[in-house]
Order: C-alpha cells, then sequence, then structure tokens
C-alpha cells in the first residue's frame, strides 16, 4: 500500500495486488485509491460506517478516468459524510435492475402498504427483508420449492415453529401477488412445501388472584398504564399501544379505532368506562400518540409505545418479588402472555358475570355468528350501551378482586392456574 496522486501513469504502474491511495497534493481525496488485482485496475473508496470499515469498487479503470473517478469518489464519501452507505445502495440498485426476490419484495411492501395495519406490516416487511434474506439474490422465477423448504427448516431451527409459519407464509403470499402482478412464474414455490409443526391455540385465563397480582405490580408508567387498560378493555397489545389523542372522546367516554388499526379492518367504537378514562396520561408535546416517546431518530415515522419485551421482563420480576415476601419457595407466575389478558376479560365477562356471547364479541371486535354472513348485513347495532354496562360491571369486578385482602401473601402465592 501506498500513498501519491493517482494519474494515468501511477495506475498503469502498479504491481499486481498492490493500492494506491489518494494523496500529497492539493485535489486528494482521502480515501479514494486505484487497486490492481491481476491484470485490470479498479477505483475505490474505503470508509466507516456504523464502526465498521468498508470498501466499495467505484468502477474500472478506462471506463473511468483518474479525474472522473476521483469526483465520483468525493460524491460517494460525502454520502457517507451525510450518514449514508453506498455500498447498500449500490446493492439495493442492483436489486430493482432485475426480477429477483429482493427487488419483488420491494414492489410488493409499497404495494401493500397502504392496506396493512402499520404492525401487520412491520412483521411481514421484517419476515421478508431478514429472514427471506438468503434467496435476495436469486430470480423469482428460479427459486423453487426445495430451496424454500430448506429455508423454512432453518428458521425454524434458529427461530422456533411459530417464526417459520409466518415467514412461510409471508413468502406465499408475496408469489401470489407477483402472480397476479403478471409475472409468468410457473407456479407458486411455496405452495406444497413442508410446514413447521402448527402451534397449539392458547387457552390460558388468569384467576382473579393472578389478574390482582398483575394489576399490582404495574408501575405508573406508560407500560403499567397499558396493561391496566388491556384488563379493562380487552383489546389487543398494539390497539392499546398505538393509542393515539384523536381517536379518544374523553368527554363522552369513548375510543374509536379506525379500520386501518383493527385486525379485521372494521372501525370498532368501544366505551372507556370512568376507571379506564383514569388510566390515560396527560398528553405531551402535542404529540398524537398516547404512549411511548416517539420517533427515535429524524426522519422515522411516528410511533406508539415500544420495548415490550423488556417491560413484560421487568413486571415479571416485580411480581416474582412480591411473591418471594410470602415464602423462599415462591415461583414466577406461570407462563402468561398480555393476549391472556384479553381471553381472561372475555372469559369472566361470559361466565361469570351473564354479558351475552354477541355483547363480548362486539366488545372484542369479532365478526362471527350474528354479525357474520347475512345477519352481519343487516344487523349493524353497536350495542353501545349493553358493552359500556358489560364493561362497567367488569371494571368493577377488577376493582373488588385487586384489592389486597385479609390473607397472607403465602396464600395468594398458591393459587392455582386458570
Amino acid at each position: 500500500m501506498s500513498v501519491g496522486t493517482i494519474t494515468i501513469s501511477a495506475v498503469k504502474a502498479l504491481a499486481p495486488g498492490n493500492t494506491l491511495w489518494d494523496g500529497g497534493h492539493n485535489e486528494a481525496v482521502p480515501g479514494f485509491g486505484a487497486r490492481r488485482q491481476r491484470d485490470k485496475v479498479a477505483y475505490v473508496i474505503k470508509y466507516r460506517v456504523h464502526g465498521r470499515q468498508r470498501f466499495l469498487t467505484i468502477d474500472k479503470h478506462g471506463r473511468l478516468t483518474p479525474e472522473q473517478a476521483r469526483r465520483e469518489a468525493k460524491k460517494l464519501l460525502g454520502q457517507v459524510a451525510g450518514g449514508k452507505d453506498p455500498a447498500e445502495a449500490k446493492a439495493q440498485a442492483r436489486l430493482e435492475a432485475a426480477d429477483t426476490l429482493g427487488k419483488i419484495t420491494v414492489d410488493y411492501l409499497k404495494a401493500v402498504k397502504p392496506k396493512q395495519r402499520p404492525a401487520t406490516h412491520s412483521e411481514i416487511k421484517r419476515y421478508l427483508t431478514k429472514v427471506w434474506k438468503p434467496l435476495h439474490s436469486v430470480s423469482v422465477f428460479a427459486i423453487t420449492r426445495r430451496q424454500v423448504t430448506a429455508r423454512v427448516a432453518k428458521i425454524a431451527e434458529a427461530h422456533g415453529d411459530v417464526s417459520a409459519t409466518r415467514a412461510r407464509a409471508a413468502l406465499c403470499t408475496l408469489f401470489n401477488w407477483a402472480i397476479a402482478e403478471g409475472y409468468e412464474i410457473a407456479a407458486n414455490p411455496v405452495l406444497g412445501s413442508n410446514r413447521p409443526a402448527q402451534p397449539k391455540s392458547r387457552d390460558r385465563v388468569l384467576t382473579d388472584a393472578e389478574l390482582a397480582e398483575i394489576w399490582r405490580a404495574c408501575g405508573d408508567d406508560d407500560y403499567g398504564r397499558i396493561v391496566r387498560l388491556l384488563i379493562l378493555t380487552a383489546q389487543r397489545r398494539d390497539e392499546i399501544g398505538g393509542m393515539r389523542w384523536p381517536e379518544l372522546d374523553t368527554v363522552g367516554g369513548t375510543w374509536t379505532l379506525p379500520g386501518n388499526r383493527t385486525k379485521n379492518h372494521r372501525e370498532h367504537v368501544l366505551p372507556l368506562v370512568p376507571t379506564a378514562l383514569a388510566l390515560l396520561p396527560a398528553r405531551r408535546n402535542d404529540r398524537n400518540h398516547v404512549f411511548g416517546d416517539g420517533p427515535r431518530r429524524e426522519g422515522d415515522q411516528p410511533r406508539g409505545f415500544s420495548g415490550w419485551s423488556k417491560s413484560k421482563a421487568a413486571l415479571d420480576a416485580r411480581i416474582l418479588a412480591a411473591r418471594k415476601e410470602a415464602g423462599s419457595d415462591a415461583k414466577p407466575l406461570p407462563g402468561w402472555r398480555l393476549h391472556d389478558l384479553r381471553r381472561s376479560a372475555a372469559t369472566a365477562m361470559a361466565d361469570r358475570l351473564g354479558v351475552l356471547p354477541h355483547i363480548v364479541e362486539a366488545i372484542l371486535n369479532h365478526v362471527s355468528g350474528h354479525k357474520s354472513g347475512v345477519a352481519g348485513v343487516y344487523n349493524l347495532a353497536k350495542y353501545s350501551t349493553e358493552m359500556r354496562d358489560a364493561l362497567q360491571r367488569w371494571a368493577d369486578h377488577v376493582a373488588v378482586v385487586r384489592r389486597p385482602k385479609s390473607v397472607t401473601l403465602r396464600r395468594i402465592v398458591s393459587a392455582p392456574v386458570g
């Protein structure tokens, strides 16, 4: 490696395997170089991005003169100074120039984004851009069923059957879209490929004692408020976490979820009882989102709450700490998820509070039974009064069970699992 002025004569004099870095003159561009590999010379740049050194080939000598290459190097290094990685931009451009899986993925995600909920789109994007990345350079016309099956097996081994199942479904949907768009793909290579073992549906219903433990362990922060709202409203995690102030009528006590934020794409108007309204924090800095701190980097899209896994782990630790106060043999609250709160509320309202099934379905925003098929065309009732009454009865029930009782903590620790 040497430093000097990159000229035509200097490039011709380069020995195989040697690199000449630009320097020693007023027009020098630090990081610009000429490298001979065998009988050809390529102009390159080296730079650091995200703490790692990268090399990028600009073009071959002959296609560019030293001066043209120097100007291009200056332009690319300017992009680096602006926080961009020209190597990634070049790779993206290469993908978009051919009908590879990577290129089709870009087109597909752009086409379906307006039709999908933000959380759904984010999950599908993660599977297609990250999990299926090893096949991005392969033409969609050349991807085989064997390649799909082998990759699904690796995903299952690394991340589990659930992730493998969802990744497989995301790719299958992409190919169906591509075929419908007119790509002359003989057949969807995902169809007929081996499926991972299907996960069993969860049926975990929390007991009153467990709900009380969870409620009392919630902190006075965004996550604590979200969990308590999940208990009181029986809605989905991302619906509460992504709650926006314009969706709320705090005077009338209603929350209107637009169709683009619900699983079935139908608007959902949910009554909010006083206990739920009291959990809403004060509005901060005119943010539309009720929870979360907003974009982390300039240019990011606004978003609601994040950090679910870390917050759930902290909540579980507080529950265990409270249990240990009752005795050294205390164990963690048996495996539970936030979605179990929704199932537990629905089950309790139906089985213990006498709420009619179609009112429970209305609260959950389910479209089945009385609202499906022909019945759904004619029955447009909102059941607002009935839902408010049911949610108030549920809130009253939660208020009773969450109060400390005149029993020892040891009896709470040993409560049966629902």
